[in-house]
């Protein structure tokens, strides 16, 4: 996946928005405010940190070594995936779960509004 096709589909998801809070060369994307994904876009390789159920994320860096414990994130939370090293289909369940993991923490009406109860 290119990194503009990554940018693309994190912004394809409902509320969704890119931001720099933390300078011109780090993408993140948020939903309502809160952090989904985050990239360098113009990072060689091409990385981006992504929420995983915790269960999950073992699961995931046990069996692709272009999945690691999230770089400057909450280890147990959060995986940085080389995005090279990984098929797009997997990437794309892995941005979508991240999404999803996020909006269950938002308020009822908050998700009901997104259209994800």
């Amino acid at each position: 996946m290119t990194p503009e096709r990554l940018r693309a589909f994190c912004l394809e998801f409902n509320a969704s928005v890119e931001e720099f809070p933390f300078g011109p060369e780090t993408s993140v994307f948020k939903v309502l405010g809160k952090m989904f994904a985050l990239t360098a876009l113009d990072g060689q390789p091409l990385t981006v940190n992504l929420k995983c159920d915790p269960d999950e994320a073992i699961r995931l860096r046990g069996k692709h070594p272009a999945i690691v414990p999230g770089w400057h994130m909450n280890k147990r939370h959060w995986n940085t995936v080389t995005v090279s090293g990984v098929p797009d289909r997997l990437l794309r369940e892995m941005v979508e779960d991240s999404y999803d993991l996020v909006v269950a923490g938002l308020p009822k009406a908050e998700r009901l509004r997104l259209d994800r109860p």
